[in-house]
């Protein structure tokens, strides 16, 4: 990966972009309510996999796919323009494309209202090169554990 970092800021334009991004999220459902709001998310977040090529959209797909089995009741949206699920307005899992920043990896993130904790350590983030069923019954088991 290039280092792109502005020497004075010290924020890469991969990271620039992804802050404009999330202003652009919070500017564009400003005044929204309710179904309104959940329906300008919705739409966020298709478009945010829809734009993914690759092993980023089918890792995407997937998350999308198994949250809807697994946990309708958290909201899609966008998170610095991932793909992401909220309950409550908090984003419980999001996936960032390796696209995004120029890495070898994607990852599925959950954020702290995931209820993962196991003991006094536990992984909130894991790499993903490929989709297999491997993957999926891994992430399934974990979106489960997130919202239960």
């Amino acid at each position: 990966m290039t280092d792109t970092r502005d020497t004075k800021t010290g924020f890469s334009d991969e990271e620039r972009a992804a802050m404009q991004q999330r202003a652009d999220e919070l500017r564009t459902t400003k005044g929204l309510k309710g179904a309104a709001k959940l329906a300008k998310e919705l739409e966020a977040c298709v478009e945010a996999i829809d734009s993914l090529d690759g092993v980023d959209k089918e890792a995407a797909v997937l998350l999308n796919r198994i949250v809807a089995e697994e946990a309708p009741d958290l909201a899609p949206k966008t998170f610095y323009g991932f793909p992401a699920y909220a309950s409550d307005g908090k984003v419980v899992v999001f996936y960032q494309p390796a696209s995004k920043f120029k890495t070898r990896y994607g990852t599925f993130t959950f954020d702290e209202p995931a209820a993962l904790d196991d003991g006094d350590m536990w992984a909130v983030s894991f790499a993903v090169l490929a989709v297999t069923d491997g993957v999926e019954s891994r992430l399934r088991e974990l979106v489960k554990r997130a919202v239960s």
